[in-house]
């Protein structure tokens, strides 16, 4: 289990930029963003709701919450990419990894405000994320999403992910990629740090 010291999250912060040019913060979820984070998936559409979790679901349940801002518990951790609208921090999209160094791969599920779809987040955030396996070492990456999901399935196919049957289960299919970049080149300036040494994530453990 690798558990996060809050006092160094900030420096594992990405600042990206949406297609249209809006500055764009990437950074681990905090005990201080439950409520936030809460209010973000009531905001989203049924739909989207429904894609992000496999069915329906209004909220996050009390147990799944906690998971979300509890970081590094067996190697799962979560993000948030916000934004200032109106002079204030304002969650626009999210993602949740787990790596399984058995198989060396990320898998990993997110969704994107309705509002701020078509804005280039999800491409900006899946490309941080393979940043993410990167620093791992991680060979693959992949995730699971309904066929009817045509806006992920889109995306995936955008970023050059291949799809194959999800096994166990026809209503989904698992998009997957290899990761070619070497951890000491990924190109998030912050995991740098994290992939000084193959034991990178050990140095975020208490």
């Amino acid at each position: 289990m690798t558990t996060m010291r809050l006092d160094d999250l900030r420096q594992y912060s990405d600042v990206l930029r949406s297609r249209h040019g809006e500055v764009m913060t990437v950074r681990f979820v905090e005990p201080r963003d439950a409520e936030a984070l809460q209010n973000y998936f009531r905001s989203l559409t049924t739909r989207s709701r429904y894609n992000r979790f496999l069915g329906a679901a209004s909220e996050l349940p009390p147990s799944l919450l906690e998971d979300f801002i509890h970081l590094g518990e067996s190697d799962r951790f979560s993000v948030i990419a916000t934004m200032l609208v109106e002079g204030r921090e304002t969650i626009v999209g999210e993602a949740r990894y787990a790596f399984d160094s058995d198989t060396a791969s990320i898998e990993f599920g997110l969704s994107i405000d309705d509002r701020w779809q078509g804005h280039g987040i999800g491409k900006a955030l899946l490309n941080n994320l393979e940043c993410r396996a990167a620093s791992f070492g991680a060979e693959r990456i992949f995730g699971d999403t309904l066929r009817s999901n045509d806006a992920m399935i889109a995306l995936a196919r955008k970023s050059g992910y291949a799809f194959t049957n999800t096994p166990g289960d026809w209503k989904l299919t698992r998009f997957q990629k290899l990761i070619h970049v070497e951890p000491q080149e990924i190109p998030c300036a912050s995991w740098r740090l994290a992939a000084v040494s193959p034991s990178a994530m050990s140095s975020l453990a208490v």
